[in-house]
């Protein structure tokens, strides 16, 4: 009996200290944003250390994601500068959300600077030999030839820009020509022309066709 009673107790108490120990899990939600301003970080990490989960902000810079009563979550972004939120390991409710506002954080890398040669002595002395080719002779003058250039302005086709030109030049002339505004085959011809009939016969009955002393024809 006395065994029985000490086995009993024993069991009690670590059932007791197991349930003390299990910690309520709780929906992580909020928004990252951006310093001062409501605009959304969009994949902003969001990861739990010592469980080794997270996950990342959407394009609004909203996540969702559970957690344990007692986590520290840790918020990264490129640019910004890391923030940790704590949840109280004595939380009671279902659901904790908060609003993260991340700070920028300009860091200035150092310059780097990349030579072909093992040190800035040799680039310098290449470079100084460095003997560049004569325009004679280079394929830059020989495509500013003239004659090339002539050979392919005279072969080069008629593009889709100058072609709508031209139709809407021909189009614009046949209608200045139904209109009476623009040269036609009718009105370039004297002989069907009347008005022109018209100011040959004025010209006859004024005598501007006759002959007159001391003006040769």
């Amino acid at each position: 009996m006395l065994l029985s009673l000490v086995l009993m107790t024993g069991l009690l108490a670590s059932s007791q200290a197991w349930a003390q120990g299990k910690r309520r899990v709780v929906q992580f939600t909020g928004i990252v944003a951006s310093g001062d301003s409501l605009l959304g970080v969009p994949g902003a990490s969001v990861y739990v250390p010592k469980a080794g989960r997270g996950t990342t902000s959407n394009a609004y810079g909203y996540f969702s994601m559970p957690v344990l009563a007692g986590d520290s979550i840790v918020f990264r972004s490129l640019g910004y500068r890391n923030q940790t939120i704590v949840i109280p390991a004595d939380y009671q409710r279902q659901s904790f959300s908060v609003i993260i506002s991340l700070q920028e954080d300009a860091t200035v890398l150092p310059e780097v600077r990349v030579f072909p040669y093992a040190t800035e002595k040799e680039f310098k002395k290449a470079f100084l030999a460095l003997r560049l080719p004569t325009e004679r002779g280079s394929a830059a003058a020989d495509n500013l030839n003239e004659d090339l250039m002539r050979k392919i302005f005279n072969s080069q086709p008629m593009g889709p820009t100058a072609n709508y030109r031209q139709t809407m030049s021909m189009q614009q002339l046949d209608l200045d020509r139904r209109m009476g505004v623009a040269p036609n085959p009718q009105s370039n011809n004297p002989l069907l022309n009347p008005f022109s009939w018209l100011k040959l016969v004025k010209q006859v009955k004024d005598g501007e066709f006759k002959k007159k002393e001391g003006v040769d024809y």
